[in-house]
């Protein structure tokens, strides 16, 4: 359930990638390489990603700070690959309040655009966020950059992500619907 409150505002971070859309829109939903971008930082990948990447499925992504475990989860209310992917993300236990998360890709001649928007953000908490959203698409940027290159010496069609996919430690279980 969705709760405004007066003081939230949206937010929008953009960024150009090498890679194409469609390698880009798999990235938010491959848990194996989510948990070392989405939600993560360069020297600590997430230590539990579970993406179950359907309409009305979820996720949950595990985050180990020095100050303890902080989980992100959510909820998938749009999947349209490559442009669009939306997604509720669960409130903070000391607001409840869930913001609303959409994923613009855009194909250019050469890779991609990806444009963040984040609604229902806490007014003191805009520059905050925006600054952790730069970070994760600077995360993804590597990512797409390494996986590029192992990329290449396969077929040019990039991976379909699986719908239901657990990631914990490195081991990975897969169970497609």
């Amino acid at each position: 359930m969705r709760r405004d409150l007066p003081t939230s505002r949206s937010l929008r971070v953009a960024r150009r990638f090498e890679a194409p859309a469609p390698r880009a829109f798999d990235a938010w939903l491959d848990p194996a390489l989510a948990r070392h971008w989405l939600f993560a930082t360069a020297g600590r990948p997430l230590s539990h990603v579970e993406i179950d990447a359907r309409i009305d499925g979820r996720f949950r992504l595990v985050e180990r700070r020095d100050e303890g475990v902080v989980v992100h989860a959510g909820r998938y209310v749009e999947i349209a690959r490559p442009r669009r992917l939306a997604f509720a993300l669960d409130g903070e236990a000391s607001t409840g309040a869930t913001t609303f998360v959409s994923v613009d890709v855009v194909a250019l001649d050469a890779g991609c655009r990806v444009v963040v928007t984040h609604d229902g953000v806490l007014r003191e908490r805009v520059a905050d966020v925006k600054g952790r959203w730069e970070g994760m698409l600077f995360g993804l940027a590597t990512v797409l950059a390494a996986a590029g290159v192992a990329a290449s010496s396969r077929a040019a069609e990039p991976p379909r992500a699986p719908r239901v996919a657990t990631l914990v430690h490195g081991g990975t279980s897969c169970n497609t619907y």
